[in-house]
């Protein structure tokens, strides 16, 4: 008789066991058939009868849902349940993420990376969070962490250069860009990142062929992205190849007239940049011409220290030096206040190279106005 008795435990235990597998393969299969709706609809309500790893797809429905609440509360019970899954730990800290309590998701991160060190997307969602409250240092270990790890993902190779150049180490950033180039798939916006900065800082570094290698490239990927052609453009006339910029300055006339340009490039782009003293000129083509009217067409925006302009020197559509026979644009300059032009005058097809050198010399206080006033009219 408590052999008959022990053999009925027995098949009511392997039962159970058995139902409790089947739950969780059942939510499994749910899950990955993308069933959210249909999972949090008929298990939702039942859950507290449910193995761990059950709940935890009935919490992953909620995750998909964007639930970050009821995640949360099925990864707590999950956890109750079984303490030694990291996976619960790792999607609750990413619920708690979402909702900026990032203390709270950098211990559930750790606990996950306790149990489980070897899985990339643990050590990641940890760099999130340090990211998150300006622990740039703890960030980068977190995510070099992430890049040792043999499931390889794309997010910690674009956030380590994006974190040396917040922290101004601009030769780390290079690098790590370059690894970043090498690393993410060239399908995804990291790769386009990585380009735009490689190209960026090369340029800064006035190193002008990578510069213009790396920027040329990403043109090709994504020829919509204007903001790299007015990059190129500055690469070419740092290298004096004006006619190689051409092509894109008429792609950027076409995209003006198209309406598609926005911010700063709805207006006007820069073309060139360069150092005077201690102070960085950027120099800008604004696309309008306002025929029959004064209008500023090409302006150097003279910068401090600070990145913000201090004054101005332009080319100035002068409609009265035209009538008179006059060259299309007249020099002029903007400052305290003050408007003044100069003798100096400049057809449509003007070289940039004699305009620059003007520049320079009215930079260099060489020559006086011809004629200064204080009423500027506002362009």
């Amino acid at each position: 008789m408590k052999k008959q008795v022990l053999f009925l435990i027995i098949c009511f235990l392997s039962f159970s066991v058995f139902a409790q597998d089947a739950i969780t393969t059942e939510l499994q299969n749910a899950y990955q058939q993308r069933q959210y709706d249909a999972i949090i609809a008929e298990h939702a309500a039942k859950i507290n009868e449910y193995p761990a790893k059950a709940i935890y797809y009935v919490g992953m429905a909620y995750y998909m849902k964007s639930d970050d609440q009821n995640v949360i509360k099925l990864m707590d019970m999950s956890i109750g349940k079984d303490n030694s899954d990291p996976d619960a730990y790792y999607i609750k800290a990413m619920s708690l993420n979402y909702m900026e309590q990032y203390p709270k998701a950098i211990e559930a991160f750790k606990t996950a990376i306790k149990l489980d060190d070897a899985n990339a997307n643990y050590h990641s969602g940890l760099g999130d969070s340090y990211l998150n409250t300006g622990k740039y240092e703890l960030a980068l270990s977190a995510y070099t962490a992430a890049t040792e790890k043999e499931n390889h993902l794309d997010r910690p190779y674009a956030m380590i250069p994006q974190i040396y150049a917040e922290l101004g180490k601009s030769e780390k950033a290079l690098k790590a860009f370059y690894i970043s180039k090498e690393k993410v798939s060239k399908e995804s916006s990291s790769y386009i990142t990585a380009l735009y900065n490689i190209g960026l800082y090369e340029y800064l570094n006035e190193n002008y062929e990578a510069s213009e290698k790396a920027l040329t490239e990403l043109v090709t990927l994504a020829p919509e992205d204007f903001q790299s052609y007015t990059k190129l453009i500055q690469v070419f006339y740092a290298k004096k190849e004006y006619d190689k910029a051409k092509p894109y300055v008429e792609k950027l006339y076409k995209a003006y007239e198209q309406g598609v340009l926005k911010g700063v490039l709805k207006n006007m782009f820069c073309f060139d940049q360069f150092v005077w003293k201690d102070k960085r000129i950027l120099a800008y083509e604004r696309f309008a011409e306002k025929e029959g009217e004064l209008y500023y067409k090409h302006v150097f925006y003279v910068t401090g220290k600070d990145g913000n302009s201090e004054f101005t020197i332009q080319t100035e559509n002068s409609p009265i030096s035209i009538e008179m026979g006059g060259p299309k644009y007249i020099l002029g300059m903007d400052k305290d206040g003050t408007h003044s032009t100069f003798k100096y005058g400049f057809e449509k097809d003007f070289n940039y190279v004699d305009l620059k050198k003007t520049v320079l010399v009215v930079l260099e206080g060489k020559v006086k106005p011809s004629a200064s006033s204080t009423k500027v009219k506002k362009q």
